[in-house]
């Protein structure tokens, strides 16, 4: 491996992107299929210039502290809300991540939540494999329809205005969003109208999260919120399990306030078994899977490796968090 910078990835990621990252440097693969403990991760990072980190690694400053000569961290995700960006800026570590390619794949994932929800998919799997299938009933399984109903975006960015895209050309659903921010495309192309979020919430029947988490959104959807709801409504959560208090959602659900949720994400990850959730009929949960096809992990590995080598090259980065960082020499 003679001179080749030495990296450290934190999981097996697919060979796509494996491949590329031996290839050009000395790297160390964590076999487990469990992230390293953190005590590992520190010391693991005590002498790399290069690490592929993943959400479940948590990276702030007192770690950062620990890698005197790290360079790079190529996050395999969208997200980066488990890494330090000040402190990385701060350091001359660039940060890394794999935008755009999960974009199609995880707006087809909240409206796979969306339909399972509210159609009761899941519910009635379990209840034809329990054996409770006896005949066809007139009053059973009665889900909501979609044609014609309101979706709510909650963050109207890439993967909201896929979403809206399939929502309002495949079932003529009208679109509302709540953002910071004004996207003229989604209006223009689905006549989405722009709302505050208490609007949105009392409008809606379908209510899909796409925000960011961040200080502001973290907890965003609660009792208050889920009051503003119609009893109808189905909430969907592709984004991040923070963004919804789950003790909220589970009591909304279970008295009615709501009529079912559809999750990719919860908070913590997995949740416990003890979690009332897990006891309730009207949810869907999905294992964090929005991005799980083989083309976009495939897109995702290989924008990660090619993340990872820029930076331990001194190139700039293909996906690039904080560019306006001075680089470690």
């Amino acid at each position: 491996m003679g001179g080749k910078p030495k990296v450290f990835v934190s999981r097996i990621i697919p060979d796509v992107g494996l491949s590329l990252i031996r290839e050009a440097c000395a790297a160390e693969v964590w076999p487990s299929p469990l992230p390293p403990p953190a005590d590992v991760l520190a010391a693991k990072l005590a002498d790399v210039e290069g690490l592929v980190s993943l959400l479940t690694d948590k990276l702030d400053d007192a770690v950062l502290a620990k890698a005197p000569r790290l360079k790079v961290i190529s996050n395999f995700a969208v997200g980066f809300n488990n890494i330090d960006i000040n402190a990385c800026t701060r350091r001359g570590i660039a940060v890394g991540n794999t935008p755009g390619v999960l974009t199609d794949a995880t707006a087809d994932m909240a409206f796979c939540l969306l339909i399972s929800a509210a159609r009761r998919v899941v519910e009635g799997h379990r209840y034809t494999i329990d054996g409770k299938w006896k005949t066809w009933e007139p009053l059973g399984h009665l889900g909501q329809d979609l044609v014609g109903r309101t979706l709510g975006i909650v963050g109207m960015g890439r993967i909201g205005y896929a979403l809206a895209r399939r929502c309002h050309g495949g079932w003529d659903m009208k679109v509302l969003y709540h953002d910071v921010y004004k996207n003229a495309q989604a209006e223009a192309d689905f006549g989405a109208r722009q709302v505050d979020l208490p609007t949105l919430l009392a409008e809606s029947d379908f209510i899909s999260l796409h925000a960011d988490l961040n200080d502001t959104t973290r907890g965003m959807i609660g009792a208050a919120q889920f009051k503003m709801m119609k009893r109808t409504a189905v909430l969907i959560n592709s984004a991040r399990g923070p963004l919804v208090n789950q003790k909220a959602l589970a009591t909304a659900l279970k008295d009615g306030t709501i009529f079912a949720a559809g999750l990719d994400v919860t908070d913590p990850e997995p949740p416990s078994m003890n979690d009332p959730l897990l006891r309730l009929a009207n949810v869907v949960i999905a294992p964090h899977i929005a991005s799980a096809t083989v083309q976009t992990r495939n897109q995702m590995a290989e924008i990660c490796a090619r993340n990872l080598i820029a930076g331990v090259t001194g190139q700039p980065l293909p996906a690039w968090v904080n560019p306006e960082m001075v680089p470690r020499k």
